[in-house]
């Protein structure tokens, strides 16, 4: 068919789009529909401000095949959330199953390129059989062209992954090299390998949900949130991104807050805390009672329990929270907890958010698991990136500080800015029960008479918690700051931050650090 005439021309341009709306055979379409999936366009209309999304690349196709599907397996281009531009894709898993070829690699790779220019967030809406085994090494090539975009971006931009269907090989690198990944429960399967070659290679037999599912993902410690569907999976990245800048050298959004008169005085937290040292309670209880909002939007929280790591605002602005939960290994800081701690606390520095630590720990966690898994390196991983860290630190110790985990969650000799105690504190190299032992075991070893020598343990325990462990020993030498009333926590915290706003700290000029193994 000829096109002479402009209408001709217009005609088969306006053909040529609807085709490539949703380009994928009849029968992948079918089998789609079937399953109630929705189409990569679909998907990105619904993370973006409607009639936002501009679309690049929707006639690319593999080169020097006639037939070959438009758009070749992937949606590309850019839009707004919330008025504010982002770069976005989408596989398309009827196209050759969403697997990476050339000119898959080209779009992807032309989006990150203009995200990296102009600075915006990158959001990748994932569902891919990994590499396209028919295209051989260029779909190798392109996967790590990919994968080179993501170091200027990393800490530049936030980039984000949803993942909304198997992803394997290569589709998984990618993903957890972003700042957050997002799974979707019953959805979401995540594996280097599938069942199928690992049953080949090893002779193991598992099915891929067991293998790959979002929650054995998010115990693996590779998902930074678990959504139900795919509505809370894209309305979580907008809550994400409402704590973010565009870039790392843009200011994230700020809210309407409440007046310093409002929030000056809760008595309720004069009551909060336990009198007995030892019983439990829900830190996120405390941590409702201390930010703007009552509601923190925390990450990997079904990882490593032990340690909450969220964001929350105070003053309308974004601060980091890393706070111990007690309820949870009573506080201590585990292996999984150590990198999850380091990890968050890289994050919030690379977009100049401030980090809250606050404090109810009885340690690291002793144990022979625990120095097989690499504690000892680990537990330096978070050591290092508080140091690291040059944005405002400010640490509230509301019980137990105690030995090595004091010294990292914020402490003013590993960098922290400002360091408060509510009167309840207990700092001391270790719990009165583990100092027992070390200063006094032998003694109490040495009666015989079981009451008597647990009289004496109490009396012991009593003297050290009265003598060794008070909040007004470190208070005294200038290692807390303020000692204050539980009542005056939101205010003291809000004028904290304020004080440390315009804080400028450079490390000395080298290539980069080196982190712990």
């Amino acid at each position: 068919m000829s096109n002479n005439t402009t209408a001709e021309k217009l005609a088969d341009l306006r053909a040529r789009l609807e085709k490539a709306e949703d380009p994928g055979s009849e029968r992948a379409r079918k089998k789609r529909d079937e399953e109630g999936r929705s189409t990569p366009r679909q998907r990105i209309n619904a993370l973006l401000d409607a009639g936002s999304f501009v679309e690049i690349g929707a006639l690319g196709r593999t080169p020097d095949e006639p037939d070959a599907p438009y758009s070749d397996g992937v949606v590309t281009g850019y839009g707004r959330i919330e008025g504010r531009p982002v770069a976005v894709y989408a596989h398309d898993k009827t196209v050759y199953g969403g697997s990476v070829g050339q000119t898959f690699g080209r779009k992807v790779s032309e989006v990150m390129d203009m995200a990296i220019r102009i600075g915006c967030p990158v959001i990748g809406i994932q569902d891919s059989g990994g590499a396209r085994i028919q295209d051989a090494v260029t779909s190798l090539a392109m996967y790590s062209e990919i994968a080179r975009r993501q170091l200027p971006l990393s800490g530049r931009s936030p980039q984000i992954s949803i993942m909304l269907g198997k992803s394997a090989g290569g589709a998984v690198y990618a993903p957890v090299t972003t700042d957050f990944v997002i799974a979707v429960e019953g959805e979401t399967e995540m594996y280097v390998t599938g069942p199928a070659v690992i049953k080949e290679v090893t002779g193991e037999v598992i099915t891929s949900a067991d293998l790959g599912g979002a929650s054995q993902q998010m115990q693996n410690g590779n998902v930074s949130y678990i959504a139900q569907d795919e509505t809370e999976a894209f309305n979580l990245v907008k809550d994400l991104l409402d704590y973010l800048p565009l870039t790392c050298d843009d200011p994230a959004p700020v809210y309407a807050a409440p007046t310093d008169e409002e929030i000056a005085y809760d008595e309720s937290l004069n009551t909060f805390m336990p009198d007995d040292t030892n019983q439990g309670y829900d830190m996120h209880d405390l941590l409702s009672k201390f930010f703007d909002d009552p509601d923190l939007l925390e990450i990997q929280a079904e990882f490593a329990p032990n340690l909450i790591t969220a964001f929350a605002r105070i003053d309308g602005r974004s601060v980091g929270v890393v706070a111990n939960q007690p309820i949870e290994k009573a506080g201590c800081i585990d292996a999984d907890a150590a990198d999850k701690g380091a990890r968050f606390i890289r994050i919030c520095d690379a977009y100049n958010i401030p980090v809250i630590f606050v404090v109810d720990t009885p340690g690291y966690l002793p144990g022979v698991e625990q120095e097989r898994a690499g504690l000892i390196h680990r537990g330096a991983k978070l050591a290092f990136a508080v140091v690291e860290a040059t944005v405002p630190k400010i640490s509230l110790i509301v019980r137990k500080a105690y030995g090595g985990a004091y010294a990292v969650m914020g402490s003013k000799n590993l960098t922290g800015d400002l360091n408060f105690a509510w009167p309840t504190a207990q700092i001391a190299v270790m719990g009165a029960a583990a100092a027992v032992v070390m200063i006094q075991g032998k003694q109490l070893e040495a009666i015989e008479d079981p009451t008597q020598r647990a009289y004496m343990k109490k009396v012991f325990m009593d003297f050290y918690d009265e003598n060794m462990t008070s909040p007004y020993v470190a208070a005294e030498r200038g290692y807390i700051d303020a000692m204050i009333e539980p009542a005056e926590t939101r205010l003291m915290l809000r004028q904290a931050v304020r004080q440390l706003a315009t804080k400028d700290v450079r490390d000395l000029p080298k290539k980069h650090t080196i982190l712990p193994m």
